[in-house]
């Protein structure tokens, strides 16, 4: 009975979400959080104070991922404006008018190097409004740019979901490099299809199969290094993976390696590749990308300075840090906390910060800045709500520790699959990136309980893990908050319960080549 209770909630959210008639995620998902919460208060025996601090809690938390989007879509507000994405769109063109080059460089080598600096969404925020504004449908882009994003994120930000998701094990580094390095030989071979279904979503299997060379060429520069940095690093296989991937794909497309030949339609192409036009186009993005490195590498020394906990004044029970990192402790009494990195949280830096210094350089006036705010406002309106409800809903599902409805589920999974846990082993990761929309989240929440199935099990530790972090990164594809996020970055509305119904099917793939690889991984 407690099984059925801990997942009625989850039912009922995926079927009001993917009905005939859906209910759009800011009334699914707040009404879905006020069941949960009713099931704590009346059959799990949740104390109402903890309820109260997570509900607080909740609703803080929601500055992250909102401030992120709002970030994204004010920075897209301005370069569309001010004709820098215009711009970018002919240098691209220039580059190669082939689609399926114009997607693999932008959703796939782009977006894999930046989730490997920074993580936090930042990838489709920053690739999606790109392939938009090159003419594809806003939301077959969003559904490329989910799937897309997954086989660098277990390496995301620097390495976080892996160093500091598995922090709490105390993993030997032998052990921690062990898993690293199946992790990313997992996501290798995903990449021999992933990115296929991905591109699926926009374009056919005719033009997939016209272009194959061309797409291993430029997956294959991203996973490849990849894949032999994480045998000995497991902080920058995504960065430096992402960075030649990015590098070798423009090379290749712009000489047509691999690429069917397509025509430009444009007449004066001298003109699209222009030098103003490079350096306009692609001025934000450098930018951000150049911040987002200083920021994200530890060895630099910005990053320790940005998460800086040291206490600079305290008002009530909310502290100040030195970082201006915000946090409020024991929230109500409890032991349940929240706090916003001001400087770390990609939000205010790159966004903001390019934007201020992009200003000037791309001459945007006062009233095209007040419109793009204003519009940034409208648009984050229903995604606020969606995601208050959401992250209200997750802080319901953990609470309890053991005895909570996240854990029950992945208890009963663990037993009903014995010594069988191998193949299912990643969809435990996926279903907390499904909650949280974090992998470092996942990582954490569900780090313990696959050591401790692996122990009973007596599975290999480095294995079960290893699939944990896959299933984590894999789970980008269905996690709410990145639905929510990208949807409203690019305008989708009311689309979500459709998306997931989408992208449930190549995670499902992923989970299937996982699960086959566990069987004759050591």
């Amino acid at each position: 009975m407690d099984t059925f209770i801990a997942t009625l909630p989850i039912i009922v959210l995926v079927w009001s979400m993917t009905k005939e008639r859906p209910w759009p995620a800011h009334i699914a998902l707040p009404l879905t959080a006020l069941f949960i919460g009713f099931l704590q208060l009346f059959y799990f025996q949740g104390r109402a104070p903890e309820l109260a601090a997570n509900t607080i809690a909740g609703l803080l938390s929601v500055l992250t991922p909102l401030s992120i989007v709002a970030g994204a879509i004010l920075l897209n507000s301005i370069l569309v404006r001010s004709g820098s994405q215009e711009k970018l769109r002919h240098y691209l063109e220039s580059v190669s008018s082939n689609k399926v080059a114009q997607l693999m460089i932008i959703g796939w080598a782009l977006t894999f190097m930046l989730e490997g600096a920074s993580g936090f969404g930042t990838p489709a925020a920053i690739a999606a409004p790109i392939l938009v504004g090159l003419g594809f449908p806003a939301l077959r882009v969003a559904l490329l740019t989910l799937v897309m994003n997954t086989i660098p994120v277990s390496f995301g930000a620097v390495g976080t979901p892996t160093w500091f998701g598995f922090e709490a094990l105390n993993l030997s580094e032998e052990t921690l490099l062990e898993v690293s390095s199946l992790t990313a030989f997992i996501h290798f071979v995903a990449g021999f299809f992933i990115p296929l279904l991905a591109l699926k979503f926009v374009v056919g299997w005719r033009d997939i199969r016209a272009n194959a060379v061309f797409i291993f060429i430029s997956v294959l520069s991203c996973t490849v290094p990849y894949l032999l940095l994480a045998q000995v690093n497991y902080e920058f296989p995504a960065l430096i993976g992402g960075v030649i991937g990015l590098s070798l794909s423009i090379a290749f497309a712009k000489f047509g390696v691999g690429l069917k030949r397509v025509n430009y339609t444009s007449t004066n192409l001298k003109k699209e590749s222009s030098l103003e036009n490079i350096v306009v186009g692609l001025s934000p993005f450098i930018i951000m990308i150049v911040i987002l490195v200083i920021t994200r590498v530890q060895q630099l020394g910005v990053k320790p300075l940005l998460n800086n906990t040291e206490v600079w004044f305290q008002l009530f029970d909310i502290e100040v840090s030195k970082a201006l990192i915000v946090s409020w402790n024991d929230i109500l009494g409890t032991t349940i906390s929240w706090s916003y990195k001001t400087l770390y949280v990609p939000a205010l830096i790159p966004f903001i910060v390019t934007i201020v210094l992009l200003i000037p350089f791309l001459k945007v006036s006062f009233f095209e800045l007040r419109h793009a705010v204003s519009e940034t406002g409208e648009r984050i309106k229903h995604p606020a709500i969606a995601l208050v409800g959401a992250l209200i809903m997750i802080n319901f599902m953990m609470q309890g520790g053991e005895s909570s409805p996240m854990f029950i589920i992945a208890n009963n999974l663990a037993d009903a699959t014995g010594e069988n846990w191998l193949y299912v082993a990643s969809l435990l990761g996926a279903l907390g990136s499904f909650f949280s929309g974090s992998a470092t989240v996942s990582n954490l929440t569900f780090g313990g309980i696959q050591y401790g199935i692996a122990e009973q099990a007596q599975l290999s530790v480095p294995l079960v893990l290893s699939l944990q972090s896959v299933g984590a990164a894999m789970g980008n594809m269905v996690c709410i908050n990145n639905i929510i996020a990208v949807s409203a970055i690019l305008g989708i509305n009311n689309q979500e319960g459709k998306m997931i119904k989408q992208t449930i099917k190549p995670m499902l793939v992923f989970a299937l080549v996982a699960g086959i690889l566990s069987q004759i991984m050591p």
